[in-house]
This record gives C-alpha cells, sequence and structure tokens, in this order.
C-alpha cells in the first residue's frame, strides 16, 4: 500500500532516513572489509562480538549505572528478538504477562505466539496505574514479567516519572516478578532531561533491559543489546542459538568501530534534532488546524503523536476515509490487550514522513474531522 503513489504514512514506526549515518557506516565496512574480510564475514559466538558488548556496557552506563557487576549483556537481532527470547524461554500455554495497556504491539504479539494470557494494566500521564498494577501482581496467578517501555512509550508517546519508575521496580520486587524495561527510543530525547532507567534501580536483579541501535543508526543493521542477570541472559543465549546462531557479524563490527570512533553524544544530538524538528512541526499543524477538537500529547522524545478523537467520531471510520485520501493512521486498539476494544485514539509518526508530508497528513485529518463531525 505504501507504494501507492502519493501515499503519507503517519501509521509506521520507521525512523527517519536522514538521520542515518551512512556514510560512517560505509567508511567503516570498507575499512573492515579491507583489512579482515574473513574474520568480518565469518560465524560468531551467540552472545555477541565481544568489543560490541564491552562498547555496548560503556554505552548504556553512559548516563546511569544501568549494566551492574552481576549482569550480562547479550547482542540481540533487533529489540523484537528480546521478547522473542524471553517469551521462548519463560512462557507457557496460559501463563500471564503483564503489560502496560496500550502497549507496543511487536511485544503484545510475540507473547502471544508463546500462548501467554496478556494482562493490561492502564496508562496514565506520567506511567502505568500502580493500584492496578499491584492487583495484577498480587493474584493468585502471578504475571512472568511486567513489560514496559518507561521513555517515550510506543504508541502513547508517555513518559514515566521517577516517581512510577521507581514504585514499579518495588512492587515487582516485593512480588518477586521480573521486569522487561524495553527502551528503544531513550536516545531520542527532544525536550527535558533524561530519567534514570527502571534498571538502574536493580539491586534484586529482577530486570531486563533492551537497548535498540535501530534508531540511533540503522535499523536494517538489526542490533540491539540486552542486559540482566547472568543466569537468564545464559538461557536467552542458549534460545538465540537455537533460532539464528548469532547476529550478524558485520553489523556487530560496524557498530563497534562506530562506538569507538565517534563522538555518540554529538551523534545522538544530531538525530534528536531531526526529531524535534518533525515533531514540532506535526504538533504545530496539528494546533493549527485541528486545536480545541482533538487532544494529543507532547512527546518529550521518540517517534510518536497519540491523538485522542472527539467521542462523536469512529476512529475506524476516521481510518478508513484518511486511507481513501492517501494517508495512512493505525487505530489505537491495534495496541491493546483486548483488540476488540473501543479507543478513541489513533496513533502518528513524525519520524518517516517529510516535513511537506506532515503538512500535508495534517491537513488530511483536519478534512476528515470536519466531514464526520
Amino acid at each position: 500500500m505504501m507504494s501507492e503513489p502519493g501515499m503519507i504514512s503517519f501509521g509506521g514506526g520507521n525512523p527517519a532516513t536522514e538521520a542515518f549515518p551512512s556514510k560512517e557506516i560505509r567508511a567503516i565496512s570498507d575499512n573492515l572489509l579491507a583489512e579482515e574480510p574473513g574474520q568480518v564475514l565469518q560465524y560468531s559466538l551467540t552472545e555477541g562480538y565481544p568489543a560490541l558488548r564491552e562498547q555496548g556496557k560503556k554505552y548504556l552506563n553512559r548516563n546511569f549505572d544501568i549494566v551492574k557487576e552481576q549482569d550480562t549483556v547479550i547482542v540481540t537481532t533487533g529489540s523484537q528478538q528480546v521478547m522473542d527470547l524471553l517469551g521462548k524461554i519463560i512462557c507457557n500455554e496460559g501463563d500471564v504477562i503483564a503489560t502496560e495497556n496500550p502497549a507496543f504491539m511487536g511485544a503484545l504479539n510475540a507473547f502471544r505466539s508463546y500462548g501467554a494470557k496478556l494482562v493490561g494494566i492502564d496508562m496514565e500521564p506520567d506511567g502505568v496505574n500502580l493500584a492496578q498494577l499491584e492487583a495484577v501482581l498480587s493474584a493468585p496467578q502471578k504475571p512472568k514479567v511486567f513489560y514496559t517501555i518507561p521513555n517515550f512509550q510506543n504508541p502513547t508517546g508517555i513518559t514515566t516519572s521517577l516517581e512510577k519508575r521507581q514504585a514499579v521496580y518495588e512492587l515487582c520486587a516485593k512480588y518477586g516478578v521480573l521486569i522487561l524495561e524495553d527502551d528503544p527510543y531513550g536516545a531520542l530525547r527532544i525536550s527535558g532531561s533524561p530519567i534514570a532507567p527502571i534498571k538502574s534501580f536493580d539491586t534484586a536483579g529482577i530486570v531486563m533491559h533492551a537497548s535498540s541501535f535501530s534508531k540511533v543508526l540503522a535499523p536494517g543493521m538489526r542490533l540491539a543489546m540486552c542486559a540482566g542477570p547472568s543466569e537468564l541472559m545464559a538461557k536467552m543465549a542458549l534460545a538465540k542459538q537455537v533460532s539464528d546462531v548469532h547476529t550478524t557479524l558485520w553489523s556487530q563490527r560496524v557498530c563497534e568501530r562506530f562506538l569507538a570512533l565517534h563522538d555518540m553524544e554529538k551523534h545522538l544530538e544530531r538525530v534528536s534534532g531531526i526529531y524535534r524538528k518533525k515533531a514540532n512541526l506535526m504538533i504545530s499543524e496539528f494546533e493549527r488546524l485541528m486545536g480545541g477538537r482533538i487532544k494529543f500529547n507532547r512527546p518529550e522524545g521518540g517517534m510518536f503523536v497519540w491523538v485522542t478523537l472527539p467521542d462523536n467520531i469512529d476512529t475506524a471510520e476516521f481510518v478508513r476515509r484518511c486511507l481513501e485520501k492517501k494517508l495512512m493512521l493505525v487505530p489505537g486498539n491495534a495496541f491493546t490487550v483486548d483488540e476488540n476494544a473501543k479507543v478513541q485514539s489513533v496513533r502518528t509518526n513524525f519520524s518517516t514522513p517529510t516535513e511537506e508530508q506532515i503538512k500535508a497528513g495534517a491537513q488530511i485529518m483536519a478534512s476528515v474531522l470536519d466531514e464526520l463531525s
């Protein structure tokens, strides 16, 4: 559908192609293939290229103490593989997985594929509803894991406050429930100051922290890292060995050299600058064209704006009419535990479209809103 001429997508989640450090990646790759072609193109360790794992620890710990002395870091083929591997090693048919609701559909589908029963915890402006979370954690059938994206959550763009992060950790520690802290967007901050990850509080060894290079380098490299308790990471590595043997060594070697040779803070500021400009444009266009009629968050980073439509607007019909006018949106119920739930929101993405497409797409949304009002 995206190949159709004139189609604009607010529906995907692709990083901005203009943010890719293509020249740097090409230069590093050329050097590696000229100097060490046999090694770069060979099999590697399932846990990941050792030098990347070391550089990755430094990268993860650049602002906060994320990787603990007792932790192990493994390299995965994108952060999506973290959910898949975790589901594989902990889920039996009917096991409970607690998750933010709405949540990243890739994680929900990964857990569903292993027969998990998903239990959603409603999102509030500063993170999950703690009363609901404790009720689920203390239920007779205790969840195997609680899944969360504290930074610029997908799809809502919500950032969980420091106080709620601490409370989530304390509750999960109290009831002995593992936390999967998914942080694909944390480096893409466009306003405010970084907040300590849940993993930084982890003295009990109950938190897995997943961080992706897809959003800060390039998604085609299929690279992510997961830090967590060593015993659990060993099981993850065994499951990964069965799944794909190891993540592509070429990507790992290029990433390791990039981390070693380049100023990551400078690179991340460049990338965040691109996203800041696009996010601000989308928000200003929404305000100009639909202000007072729709509600939307102002994300501090990430890639998404969560738009809530007036109660009298049918979300599915709104999405359908936008598509007729060549604008793709994702309805909110695509991200909920109950896929048939009535959700008045749509997720809009600002990283993929150009500035002109953002303006045109916002105009389409406004025109459809007029038609249905």
